[in-house]
């Protein structure tokens, strides 16, 4: 089953409520992420984008572009591991993002067959809303960690 897609544990899906769009989203999947999937094949950079984004990019160099386009479009929850030290998370989190929520232990992924993976992900996880719809749905959404809300969210509107 060596495979580069990890799929995001349901309970964390189902506390987040409902998204309009995936745009990384595995070909062959248990269960759905959202209304509209966009995979690999599709392309999910280069297409059109509407509504609440749930966006769990591939790892490593590539999630920047996935969190600059989520950023861009403003309204959605992405999911990475929490290094918050890394220019990745300088650009398009700590400048852009409307709230984090860091996951309490690590999370275990699922593979594509939906089976939990043994191992956990290696890293702590966190949670990037983007809008202040978002950060609401973050702050009482039940999972367990800490919540903080950005300066990006706490100054809309304010001009």
């Amino acid at each position: 089953m060596k495979n580069d897609e990890w799929l995001t544990p349901p309970h964390v899906l189902k506390a987040l409520g409902a998204f309009d769009l995936d745009p990384c989203a595995p070909i062959k999947r248990p269960w759905e992420m959202a209304a509209q999937h966009y995979t690999a094949q599709d392309n999910g950079l280069q297409q059109p984008w509407s509504g609440r984004v749930w966006l769990n990019p591939p790892y490593g160099a590539e999630a920047a572009k996935w969190l600059a386009r989520l950023a861009a479009h403003g309204a959605g929850v992405a999911l990475i591991f929490a290094r918050t030290e890394t220019e990745m998370f300088f650009e398009h989190v700590w400048s852009k993002a409307s709230a984090l929520l860091f996951l309490k232990g690590r999370l275990h992924f699922h593979f594509v067959d939906g089976t939990r993976a043994p191992a956990n992900g290696g890293a702590p996880s966190v949670l990037i809303a983007y809008g202040a719809a978002d950060a609401e749905i973050l702050k009482s959404c039940g999972l367990l960690g800490a919540y903080v809300p950005l300066a990006t969210q706490q100054t809309q509107g304010d001009d």
